[in-house]
């Protein structure tokens, strides 16, 4: 089994810092021999990371980490309330202008969850998923 590795990538309060979490992912993902998971992972981290920057005030980090062949994607911001659930299925939300990211982070993650934590001095949370690295 590979050696676990963890990746964190600070990102300023923009729109571009989805661009740049999306291709600094993918980049991670091949050099570790996972690109198999980029498209997917893709999706994921730019929903999480979306949320961070559009919805929150203050720094936010995207977090890649593998282990026990499993990859979790976090998006850490500044805002320690709980992200809002998904509601219902996401067919339910194919004509909504807002809430389908949670809704797709849940359609295509194995488990996804959040939790407070702080970092850099400032409380906030991080919302997370996993995808199966095999």
């Amino acid at each position: 089994m590979p050696e676990p590795w963890e990746y964190s990538l600070y990102i300023p309060t923009d729109p571009r810092a989805v661009t740049v979490s999306r291709r600094t992912l993918r980049l991670i993902l091949t050099l570790h021999d996972l690109a198999h998971l980029a498209d997917t992972a893709e999706l994921l981290a730019s929903e999480l990371v979306s949320n961070a920057v559009l919805h929150t005030k203050g720094p936010a980090c995207l977090r890649l980490r593998h282990r026990d062949g499993v990859l979790q994607i976090g998006a850490w911001d500044a805002d320690p309330e709980p992200p809002e659930p998904p509601p219902g299925k996401f067919e339910e939300l194919a004509d909504a202008e807002t809430g389908r990211g949670f809704a797709l982070v849940r359609a295509c993650a194995d488990v996804w969850g959040w939790h407070p934590l702080s970092r850099l001095g400032h409380r906030g949370k991080l919302v997370w998923c996993e995808l199966p690295a095999a």
